[in-house]
C-alpha cells in the first residue's frame, strides 16, 4: 500500500517544487529588471552625472557597475532555471545552484561597495571633502565658483563641514552659504548634506539587491530540494524494475 502512494505523492511534490520554482524565478526577473533600470537611471541621469564630475566622486559608480552586472546575470538565469526545472534534469539544476549562489555573491559584494560610497559616515565623505576643499581655496576661478555656487544653492550647505571652512581659509562667506529669509549662513557642510543625498539616492537599490540575495539562498534551496526528490523517483522506478 506503501509502495503504491508513494510514487503519486512524490511525482505531486516535485510538480510543487516546480511550480514554485517558476513563480519565484519570474519575481526574481521582475526585480531583476528594476534594479537594471535604476542602476541605469542613477548611472545614466545627466544632472546627477554632472554632480559626480564636479565632485570627482566617480567611486560611487563601483557598485552601481557590479550590481548593473548581476542583474543582467540574473535576468538571463531566470530562463535557464525554468528551462532546466521544466526537464528535470539533474545536472542543470546543479549547475543553476552554482549561478544563484554566484549572483549572491555578486549582488552582496556590489551592495556592500555601493554602501560604502554613498552613506554617510562612509568613503565617499572623505572624497567629498577633498574636492569641497580644493574648490574652496579655487574659489577666484570661476569654474570653481560656479560649482560651489550650484552645490550649495541647490543643497542648502556652506562648504565642507561648516562656514568655518571659508574663515579657517581666510575666503570671503558666498551669498549662497546663507538663507535667503533669515540672512544666516547655513549651518550644515556640503560634506554632510551631500552625504545624505547619496543614500537617499542609493538605499532603494541596495534594498532591492539585498532582497534579490534573499531570493537566491530560497530558489537555490528549492533546487536541491528538486533534485533529491527526482534522485528518489529515479531510484524508485529503478527499484520497481
Amino acid at each position: 500500500m506503501v509502495g503504491k502512494t508513494s510514487g503519486p505523492q512524490l511525482e505531486q511534490r516535485i510538480q510543487c517544487i516546480k511550480f514554485t520554482i517558476f513563480c519565484l524565478n519570474a519575481i526574481i526577473w521582475l526585480l531583476g529588471s528594476s534594479m537594471f533600470g535604476l542602476c541605469m537611471w542613477l548611472r545614466m541621469d545627466p544632472d546627477f552625472q554632472e554632480w559626480v564630475a564636479f565632485l570627482e566622486i566617480y567611486e560611487f559608480y563601483i557598485g552601481i557597475y557590479i550590481l548593473l552586472t548581476a542583474s543582467i546575470f540574473i535576468v538571463i538565469i531566470t530562463f535557464i532555471g525554468c528551462g532546466v526545472a521544466l526537464m528535470e534534469h539533474i545536472l542543470g539544476l546543479y549547475v543553476y545552484v552554482g549561478l544563484q549562489l554566484l549572483s549572491y555573491v555578486l549582488g552582496l559584494a556590489g551592495t556592500a561597495v555601493l554602501l560604502d560610497y554613498s552613506t554617510y559616515d562612509s568613503n565617499i565623505q572623505p572624497l567629498i571633502r577633498r574636492s569641497m576643499t580644493s574648490l574652496i581655496n579655487n574659489y577666484h576661478d570661476q569654474r570653481s565658483t560656479y560649482i560651489l555656487q550650484l552645490i550649495q544653492e541647490s543643497i542648502g550647505c556652506c562648504g565642507a563641514d561648516g562656514p568655518m571652512d571659508y574663515i579657517t581659509l581666510r575666503k570671503p562667506l558666498p551669498t549662497e552659504c546663507r538663507n535667503t529669509v533669515t540672512g544666516n549662513a547655513f549651518f550644515y557642510g556640503c560634506v554632510e548634506e551631500i552625504s545624505w543625498f547619496l543614500e537617499g539616492r542609493s538605499g532603494w537599490l541596495a534594498g532591492l539587491s539585498l532582497g534579490l540575495c534573499m531570493l537566491h539562498i530560497i530558489i537555490a534551496a528549492l533546487s536541491l530540494a528538486l533534485i533529491r526528490a527526482i534522485k528518489k523517483e529515479e531510484q524508485s522506478v529503478t527499484f520497481k524494475h
